[in-house]
């Protein structure tokens, strides 16, 4: 058996077995655990890791990061990253990573279906079928085609919704903060009220921000189309749920389809409330928009191969919070070293100086910065990488610094 390295990782919240597989077979120590631990539990977690994955519950916030400030690196295996506190992690030199491409498929199909749910009233009559009672007519049983569907947020999913409901023959609408080339036939609003006041379904794809929090509101809820529905499984936070539950309740909208909630279990044994609950034409479903064998195998496989890339190379491209290198390896004698140190003036001199006192000479270098931080990777040869390291690390203006194991 090949001998394990470090550094070693903790997956936490039951992450894809394929992602355990594909660093193992690296030479890299894995524990899968799965649960979403918090407080103790998840201090208890990560003695002695340097790597973390998680997806979308456990929360990584800046007193978690600075009681282990030996994690090197974190990834979280789906598309958020709301869970896990960037800036912190930023400072501390900690790339976060995301799956922001491999489960838009599983998302956008459910989010097709809850449409068509709706527009037959599935979820009841399917009920109501199961009690014994037969609900067979037409009354409030539309098709969609024809119908015009508000997609908020035009990113990697709602573009694969617009794309799915146009083949079913809707008309699109979409509003987005960021100006986005529309696909097929879909249309750009400029203003979220004119979107909710023309769109028979609205269906909700943003991030977890100061500005989405609360988002669709009592009075964004009162503007929607009379009996028109909403979907949302973006963030639990984007809408009021009480104020959903009573446009329910007093016949303004038809139904809704809710697949993330404001406070959800931590795990399949704790019990769900939501005041939607019992509610006509309402479907709830656990968080599992992009719950699909194929996304999550996808998910993790994308960030273990972003993990092996940084472990291995050093490289960052595609990380959410942190400079991006991608530097190929100058040659097979060469050790490559990498920083993250303050982003102020005259570091890179000061490095170069250190490694020149070694005798070393510098094969390939690549240097990125943000307001905060910069990030160095320099393959050297001539000179002993441990003892580069420990004089770079010295620096006051180093972060972290380490040479990279192969």
């Amino acid at each position: 058996m090949r001998k394990k390295l470090k550094p070693r990782i903790v997956l936490l919240e039951n992450i894809h077995a394929g992602a355990k597989n594909a660093l193992e077979e690296a030479g890299y120590d894995v524990d899968l655990l799965p649960d979403s631990p918090s407080g103790a539990a998840l201090d208890e977690a990560l003695e002695g890791a340097q790597v973390l994955g998680i997806r979308s519950k456990t929360q990584v916030t800046s007193d978690v990061l600075k009681r282990h400030p030996a994690l090197e690196l974190i990834g979280c295996f789906c598309i958020g990253t709301d869970q896990v506190d960037l800036k912190r992690a930023n400072a501390m030199g900690i790339p976060v990573f995301n799956a922001p491409h491999s489960n838009t498929r599983s998302v956008a199909e459910l989010v097709i279906a809850e449409i068509v749910a709706l527009s037959r009233q599935l979820g009841d009559r399917n009920t109501n079928a199961h009690k014994g009672v037969w609900t067979k007519s037409a009354d409030g049983a539309h098709e969609v085609r024809g119908k015009t569907l508000g997609i908020v947020g035009y990113g990697h999913i709602g573009s694969q919704v617009s794309v799915l409901a146009e083949a079913f023959g809707m008309k699109v609408l979409f509003y987005d903060v960021v100006k986005k080339l529309p696909l097929g036939n879909s249309q750009s609003v400029g203003k979220l009220p004119e979107l909710l006041k023309a769109a028979d379904f609205v269906s909700l794809h943003v991030p977890d921000t100061s500005q989405t929090r609360s988002m669709i509101g009592a009075k964004e809820l009162r503007s929607m189309k009379k009996g028109a529905a909403l979907i949302n499984a973006s963030r639990g936070t984007v809408v009021d749920i009480e104020a959903l539950a009573e446009a329910i309740r007093s016949g303004a909208l038809s139904g809704a389809a809710i697949d993330v909630f404001p406070e959800e279990p931590a795990s399949n044994k704790q019990k769900f409330t939501s005041p939607l609950q019992g509610l006509p034409n309402v479907i709830l479903t656990p968080h599992i928009g992009g719950s699909t064998l194929e996304a999550q195998e996808a998910i993790g496989l994308e960030v273990a191969a972003s993990f092996i890339a940084f472990l291995t190379k050093g490289t960052t491209t595609g990380a959410v919070n942190f400079p991006m290198i991608d530097l190929p390896r100058a040659h097979e004698g060469a050790s490559r070293i990498i920083n993250v140190h303050k982003n102020v003036p005259g570091v890179l001199g000061d490095i170069n100086s250190i490694i020149s006192e070694h005798g070393a000479n510098i094969q390939a270098q690549g240097l990125a910065t943000d307001q905060t931080v910069g990030y160095l990777i320099t393959d050297v040869s001539g000179a002993k990488s441990e003892e580069l390291v420990k004089d770079i690390s010295q620096l006051k203006t180093s972060l972290r610094t380490r040479a990279l194991i192969t």
